[in-house]
């Protein structure tokens, strides 16, 4: 099954790599990931400008001969380039070619799949000439853009996407058939050593249940189907299910981009944290991209039997202070190696995903925001209320209400996490994020005074005229 086309950026430092990034992703303000455990200034992020969505990753700045931590971050550049589908090579085209230009060129010939050149900071630049001397690296065809202003940007993606297009057609066909076969796919997210691996083979290994293994699935990774109680699932483990001898180097057992892409293909996220070694960096932006996308998500603290007392107050206070964002998520303390607390995780994961697709009615959603509004009216903004009129469901999976009224760009945050909590209480979304779309309507009132009777506006002309007088 072909999964999501991903995009390396390559370049020397300064030539504007996260600026585009940021500009592909439409995430500037957005949380992105960064894992120094795994790599150095190397970000992932899900792309949204474009005919289909794909997966970017920004690498550090590589000048050649590097040493030291930078001869680490060039390698990570390096496997980047051998990840992804598509290389962008960014140059600066203000300042023109350097030897640290030919250098990125060289290292993106020896391992990446296929490769665009852009010139990038040419705004107020003529074109031809900016990219005149990038042609000499005879890679491919320099393309001339503004990564910080957008110029050409949407056209160099939508050309790059062109041959995926169809892959991504395929892809979804797959992914709905396993849907239409009530497969539950639940994806098993986490930092390396986190038990995810344990925690599988504890579920699949009660009741002698028969499973087989289908590698291949997206690269590494490994697809594990299970049938309990007559419903079917299928577990996506990111570092296959093998044995410890079998696997010799960390970067063998977790990738980003296999996590993201277990991500974009499941129903349910499993997002699995060690309790022994806390809430760290890397569970943040992983919890970050997984709300992001919208999954169903249970929160899974395993190694929860080695603690003290005082070691799970203090992990539980660091879950409640670092992770808010959860709080929609059932959150399950167990013991993957002597399976205490695993027999209720497949509940939970058909709890969120029974709460992820339920059909929500335009009555009972607009009756519940008017609940809420007499509850806890909207604030004054310039001296006018706020109104939201009615609601009815935009989308499912992750649930999504759109919510109608006047001047709702100015509702302030907190009074949309307000109605966020009222929705999911009244209609039990526990376990799946709620995302509130917000819908400024025509002032029904705009243009009244055209359309008063000929009687009506002489006693307006009267009233104005009496008002002028006073």
């Amino acid at each position: 099954m072909n999964m999501l086309p991903v995009i390396a950026l390559i370049g020397r430092p300064n030539v504007g790599k996260s600026t585009l990034f940021n500009r592909l992703t439409k995430s500037r303000d957005a949380l992105v990931a960064d894992y120094p455990g795994l790599t150095r200034d190397r970000q992932y992020g899900y792309g949204k400008l474009g005919s289909i969505p794909y997966l970017v990753v920004d690498t550090g700045g590589v000048t050649g001969g590097e040493e030291g931590i930078h001869e680490l971050m060039a390698q990570q550049s390096i496997q980047a380039l051998q990840e992804a589908d598509v290389a962008i090579i960014m140059v600066d085209g203000r300042s023109g070619l350097t030897a640290s230009d030919e250098y990125i060129v060289q290292l993106t010939r020896e391992n990446a799949k296929q490769v665009w050149l852009v010139a990038n900071k040419t705004e107020g630049l003529d074109s031809d000439i900016a990219i005149a001397e990038f042609h000499g690296l005879g890679i491919a065809e320099p393309i001339a853009i503004s990564a910080a202003h957008g110029d050409r940007v949407s056209a160099l993606i939508d050309e790059i996407l062109v041959p995926f297009e169809d892959i991504d057609s395929e892809e979804q066909a797959n992914k709905e058939e396993l849907i239409d076969n009530d497969a539950l796919n639940i994806a098993f997210i986490g930092r390396p050593n986190v038990g995810k691996s344990t925690l599988i083979n504890r579920l699949i290994g009660e009741d002698r249940l028969v499973v087989f293994d289908k590698p291949g699935t997206t690269r590494d990774s490994v697809a594990v189907p299970l049938e309990r109680d007559k419903k079917h699932y299928l577990f996506i483990d990111t570092a296959g299910v093998r044995r410890k001898g079998k696997v010799k180097e960390v970067i063998e057992k977790f990738s980003i981009i296999k996590s993201l892409q277990a991500i974009e293909k499941s129903n349910v996220v499993f997002a699995v944290m060690d309790a022994k070694e806390g809430i760290t960096e890397q569970d943040i932006s992983l919890m970050g991209l997984i709300v992001q996308r919208g999954r169903a998500l249970v929160v899974i603290i395993n190694k929860w039997d080695g603690l003290t007392g005082e070691q799970r107050k203090y992990v539980k206070d660091q879950i409640d202070r670092r992770l808010p964002f959860l709080d929609f998520a059932e959150q399950h303390t167990i013991s993957a190696l002597h399976g205490t607390g695993v027999g209720d995780l497949l509940m939970a994961s058909q709890r969120a995903y029974q709460a992820a697709t339920r059909d929500l009615s335009t009555n009972n959603l607009t009756s519940e925001l008017e609940a809420a509004l007499i509850e806890h009216a909207p604030p004054l903004v310039k001296g006018r209320r706020i109104r939201l009129r009615y609601a009815h469901q935009g989308g499912r999976n992750p649930p999504t209400i759109v919510i109608h009224g006047n001047q709702t760009e100015r509702l302030p945050l907190t009074y949309k996490r307000y109605l966020t909590k009222r929705f999911r209480k009244k209609f039990r979304l526990k376990g799946t994020p709620v995302r509130l779309i917000f819908k400024t309507g025509d002032n029904p009132f705009k243009g009244r005074r055209n359309k008063l009777t000929p009687r009506q506006d002489r006693k307006r002309k009267r009233l104005m005229s009496f008002v002028k007088k006073k």
